[in-house]
């Protein structure tokens, strides 16, 4: 009896330590991402070999099962629950998000213009539906994998080990270091993503505390870009428009598109200030709230 009690009471430590093992910060974010990744390497290889509308639903299953394994990494590693990707609201926050990537993007690229980096001219020889389908699906796919792992795995996983300071630092020098192997990328593209991607990506996620906001506002950034015919970090894109690039690269991002030139960093600058000082009231509230001990 006392040796079946002492294999039970060492069973019972192996069990807590395994546990322990999946529930540390590092290794549930790894798992998690590499899942992810798993899944959007393999429906990409089916996306890009299907056409129209049936690439777009390959697209659509991927970005379900996506979240499906973040939610079942959070649920059954991190024991925790994620009600950053919780459906109330979800519409509300993902068409918000839509907007300002919208505003954001039109609004540099028009800055651009104005300055005389950038002419417009409608593709008068482009298929409409085909340049669509293609540009929603390579947006949608990329902001929901990015989100998932960035503002998702790794932000909460920093989180948790160092605070929200050391969370938004480190996602945003690691997407900035994960586009350097971009077409076109250098040193300056790279440190551009930091702030403008990066810092703002971060900024909305803890302003909102949901990846709704966050997919919404990258999905709209890349397929506006690919519409008016910008390079995407430096992949090339048949949009609707034909562009004609004038002037420094700093002004037009060069080879590498928008993302490397210095207007949006400012704009993006003025947009994540305002959300930084919104999460800070917001978390210095709910800190408030909370019940004092007698």
């Amino acid at each position: 009896m006392k040796r079946r009690n002492t294999e039970l009471l060492q069973n019972g430590r192996n069990l807590s330590v395994w546990s322990s093992f999946w529930r540390f910060p590092i290794v549930w974010m790894i798992a998690g991402a590499v899942g992810i990744i798993l899944i959007e390497a393999f429906f990409r290889q089916l996306a890009e070999r299907a056409e129209g509308t049936v690439s777009l639903i390959f697209t659509l299953v991927m970005g379900f099962l996506s979240i499906l394994v973040y939610k079942l990494t959070m649920t059954y590693l991190a024991r925790r629950s994620a009600p950053e990707i919780s459906g109330q609201c979800a519409g509300i926050d993902a068409v918000l998000g839509v907007l300002t990537g919208t505003v954001f993007i039109t609004g540099s690229a028009v800055i651009i213009m104005a300055l005389g980096g950038y002419s417009f001219q409608w593709a008068s020889s482009a298929d409409t539906s085909s340049v669509l389908i293609s540009c929603i699906g390579t947006a949608l796919g990329a902001a929901i994998v990015e989100e998932l792992i960035f503002r998702g795995l790794m932000f909460q996983a920093m989180d948790k080990m160092g605070g929200r300071p050391l969370a938004l630092a480190v996602t945003s020098l690691f997407f900035g270091v994960a586009h350097l192997g971009n077409s076109g990328a250098t040193l300056w593209s790279a440190f551009a993503i930091v702030l403008e991607a990066g810092v703002l990506l971060g900024a909305a996620f803890l302003w909102r505390r949901n990846l709704w906001f966050t997919m919404g506002l990258h999905f709209a950034w890349n397929a506006i870009e690919g519409l008016l015919g910008l390079p995407v970090s430096g992949h090339s894109a048949a949009g609707l428009f034909t562009v004609e690039v004038n002037g420094d690269a700093l002004l037009t991002g060069g080879e590498f598109g928008l993302e490397g030139s210095i207007v949006p960093v400012v704009v993006s600058l003025l947009i994540s200030i305002p959300m930084l000082i919104g999460a800070a009231r917001k978390r210095g509230d709910e800190v408030g709230n909370l019940p004092v001990s007698k």
